[in-house]
């Protein structure tokens, strides 16, 4: 996404069909406040264009629920910040694996809690709102936290001594999307009740649910390297 405006400002696209939740949101990001609505619209292709930091995406647009669109935005680089009255937490979970940064329930979402979680996500620290915690707490499996593709790949790449800018190269995405996939993970564990707040505490945590298998630990040698290496020997 773009860069924050002056003064440290956050920019905000929301894409709502609704234009009472429009006016609403807008009042919240109002100046002289930290957060900027630039831009919004019906749909996703309204606002695309737009260079904002932070995409608010509901759900339910006309009728149609778009969940499947959240991976192809993510993917894209933008941060989602998914705004929906669907707080059911399987609906969660699958936005979240999908790649969101975090998700907002509008029956219970006040200007406070919309303004800190639009920051953390602007700044790309972890955010854990009230339906993601709920989603975590209710997973069928809570002390082996279930970790999704994504997730676990990035896991995997990092702990073959791989950097976060590696990793990110490697998966074809941004680095802030792998420190979010390290952060999740950490947050999966942390609600589980097995916190893994380092590298080798986490390795340890994957390794005992047989989500990462020891021989897979291995260090990762790129093939740019390899060519380097064996251009210097000769």
């Amino acid at each position: 996404m773009g860069q924050q405006h002056l003064a440290g400002r956050v920019t905000v696209a929301l894409v709502e069909d609704h234009q009472v939740v429009v006016d609403g949101v807008r009042s919240w990001f109002g100046p002289p406040g930290p957060v900027e609505l630039v831009a919004h619209g019906p749909t996703v292709e309204s606002v695309l264009g737009t260079d904002a930091d932070v995409l608010l995406l509901d759900l339910n647009l006309n009728g149609t629920m778009i969940i499947d669109r959240v991976a192809e935005l993510c993917g894209a680089g933008q941060r989602v910040v998914v705004f929906s009255e669907h707080e059911e937490p399987e609906t969660v979970r699958v936005v979240l694996d999908a790649g969101a940064s975090a998700f907002i329930g509008k029956g219970r979402a006040t200007r406070e809690s919309c303004l800190e979680t639009i920051l953390e996500v602007a700044a790309d620290r972890p955010s854990v709102t009230p339906p993601m915690a709920q989603a975590i707490a209710t997973d069928e499996s809570p002390h082996r936290p279930q970790l999704s593709d994504k997730e676990r790949a990035a896991l995997l790449f990092w702990f073959q001594s791989m950097s976060k800018a590696s990793v990110a190269a490697r998966m074809g995405i941004k680095e802030r999307t792998v420190r979010q996939y390290i952060d999740r993970a950490r947050i999966k564990y942390a609600a589980a009740g097995r916190p893994a707040p380092t590298k080798e505490k986490l390795l340890i945590c994957a390794i005992q649910d047989g989500l990462i298998s020891p021989d897979e630990v291995t260090v990762y040698t790129s093939l740019a390297a390899e060519v380097s290496d064996e251009a210097t020997s000769r």
